[in-house]
């Protein structure tokens, strides 16, 4: 199972999100869906999927959030044409956040705003490389500018299989805003890619509970940790929600939560759904208690 996976919040759109996105990308399916009933935001549905081999979930659960670019999907392309047919798909309906063009770091780049709202860079790679193909990519933007390179190393100590790669520092007036100091660093977290950069421009924009991360646990004892370690805004623990230091959402949850959901009968799912919906932290035992009607 991955152990960290990229949670995508729609208001009702999750499912055609995911169909559109699998259309893009070899070794991509649908894994499953099912819809979560009486829930605060009404019926929500859970949509499980796989783009190039990675594990995704996006659920459809009311209004409340908008994709910004402070979390983007950066995808490595091995050839012009795929950049260009990339960009083609995802440009209908979107918005340019920075041309296709050859940039320094790269002959084919292009920055999209998909029509559903989430940030894709495409990137022209070396063809010989191998490895993940999408690649999350976190922008610390206004209240966190500056705090790229303190976020990673935080990062890579709380997960293992963690760590940090090159690390990319603005020049003497390179960034307009004067926060910012990483305009790139690579990184792993659970033998996960990541990058991070600060933001070279003062925006308006923060990290929200759109683009949050799904850590499986395998315990209570796991659950416990990682709700320790990444849990710093109390107001924002709700269903196993929590998050960190530097505004980024992170949702810490069994890693047979999907089997509790998935598998279970319409009663299960049911008793479930209410114990956990009243829960700040998820207490295992409990969860199961409900899942057995005691």
């Amino acid at each position: 199972m991955q152990k960290i996976v990229p949670h995508l919040w729609y208001d009702k759109e999750a499912r055609e999100a995911a169909l559109f996105y699998i259309s893009l990308f070899d070794r991509s399916k649908l894994i499953n869906t099912v819809v979560i009933e009486n829930t605060p935001s009404g019926d929500s549905e859970i949509v499980n999927f796989e783009l190039a081999g990675q594990q995704f979930t996006a659920i459809s659960a009311g209004p409340y959030f908008k994709f910004n670019p402070s979390i983007s999907l950066m995808v490595a392309c091995h050839s012009v044409e795929e950049v260009n047919t990339k960009w083609k798909a995802l440009i209908e309906g979107g918005t340019e956040l920075m041309p296709l063009d050859e940039y320094p770091f790269s002959k084919r780049y292009g920055w999209v705003q998909d029509s559903f709202g989430l940030s894709w860079q495409l990137m022209l790679t070396d063809s010989g490389q191998t490895g993940q193909k999408i690649t999350p990519n976190l922008l610390f933007s206004n209240d966190s500018c500056g705090k790229a390179e303190e976020a990673v190393r935080c990062y890579t100590v709380i997960f293992e299989d963690s760590e940090i790669g090159i690390i990319s520092r603005y020049g003497e007036g390179e960034a307009a805003s004067s926060r910012a100091k990483v305009n790139y660093v690579a990184f792993k977290l659970c033998g996960i890619d990541f990058s991070a950069m600060d933001n070279a421009y003062d925006v308006d924009f923060n990290f929200n509970e759109a683009f949050s991360f799904v850590v499986n646990c395998k315990d209570q004892k796991e659950i416990d940790y990682f709700w320790d370690k990444l849990s710093a805004v109390p107001e924002a623990e709700q269903c196993g929600w929590v998050k960190d230091k530097f505004g980024v959402s992170w949702q810490i949850v069994p890693e047979n939560m999907d089997k509790l959901l998935f598998n279970g009968s319409r009663d299960e799912v049911r008793r479930v759904t209410e114990a956990f919906l009243k829960m700040k932290k998820f207490d295992l035992a409990a969860l199961e208690k409900a899942r057995l009607g005691n």
